[in-house]
């Protein structure tokens, strides 16, 4: 378990819950679950509203395969679930009664009586830090969640809940999943990485392979088709074009996938702890989980951190 993250452990990659009863199905979705625990995955992360959007559903699919998969693995002891709340952002949405409501709905769903961790999905930039900070850990001190964490969040916010917390003794958040990837980091300022540094927050980035752009799946413009293409257009700005030579000469010099290459990439950044990917078959999740095999060497990060949006490339 990592030092200091009760609700991290395993091989350093979070899968990600969102295709379970979306674009998988449960027994797809315990295929995958499957091969991801054999190859050492311990941390999953899920939301209660994944998968509100398909039609016929509404939110908590994903928790409920994955409790289910977990009571008949019997391996709930070994996992660390990482759920949240308050994707709309609603005005509200983070108040204490609200918060503890929707972690009780999500606790049932996933078969357990604690998440191990339990994050502020948007924030609603209304609710009083130090509500917020006196909701999750009123869930803390009931045993129910073992840490915190925000995703989509603005520094300023994120330093005001910790700081709350520091005031009055109680558990800081001490995990940020923001949007980051080689070519893209709009939901992870400059100014969000140093918090995270200073504070030892760590990092779990998610759209790590840009929804499939950076696995070189993508060769022009027409090919962005259907739902998940046209996700994967917001990261083929002409910085991101430029970037896909690079990710695949390295590739090629490594003997590993442009996709494993940008997720080492990812891994090798300042206070991340591992990248969120997700996987439709146990097939994905094997080369997904090889990306802890590839060592790049410095001159290959340099190659990268040169083409990155982190290096200032642009549009």
């Amino acid at each position: 378990m990592p030092e200091g993250h009760p609700g991290l452990g395993g091989i350093s990659l979070v899968l990600g819950g969102n295709p379970f009863g979306w674009t998988i199905n449960r027994d797809a979705s315990f295929a995958v679950l499957d091969a991801f625990y054999e190859a050492g995955g311990r941390s999953i992360d899920t939301a209660e509203i994944y998968s509100a959007w398909v039609p016929g559903n509404k939110g908590g699919e994903s928790e409920t395969i994955i409790g289910e998969w977990m009571e008949l693995r019997g391996v709930r002891a070994d996992m660390r679930i990482a759920t949240k709340t308050g994707m709309g952002g609603a005005p509200g949405a983070l108040a204490p009664e609200r918060v503890a409501a929707a972690c009780e709905g999500s606790l049932a769903r996933l078969r357990s009586d604690y998440v191990d961790l339990y994050y502020v999905h948007r924030d609603d930039k209304v609710t009083a830090p130090e509500d917020v900070i006196t909701g999750y850990n009123a869930l803390v001190s009931a045993g129910k969640v073992r840490e915190l964490g925000a995703s989509n969040i603005e520094p300023d916010r994120l330093a005001a809940f910790n700081s709350a917390a520091a005031a009055t003794g109680a558990l800081p958040f001490t995990v940020l999943q923001p949007g980051y990837n080689l070519v893209w980091r709009n939901e992870y300022p400059a100014a969000l990485e140093a918090l995270a540094v200073a504070q030892g927050i760590a990092v779990l980035p998610y759209y790590g392979l840009g929804a499939g752009f950076l696995t070189g799946k993508y060769r022009s413009e027409a090919e962005f088709t259907g739902m998940r293409g046209e996700n994967a257009r917001q990261f083929a700005s002409a910085a991101g074009w430029a970037a896909l030579p690079t990710l695949r000469e390295i590739a090629a010099e490594t003997d590993a996938t442009m996709g494993q290459v940008a997720l080492a990439w990812l891994a090798s950044r300042p206070a991340v702890w591992g990248p969120i990917a997700s996987a439709t078959s146990p097939a994905q999740v094997a080369e997904l989980c090889g990306f802890a095999q590839v060592n790049l060497t410095a001159d290959q990060i340099a190659r990268l951190d040169a083409v990155s949006i982190d290096a200032g490339t642009t549009d």
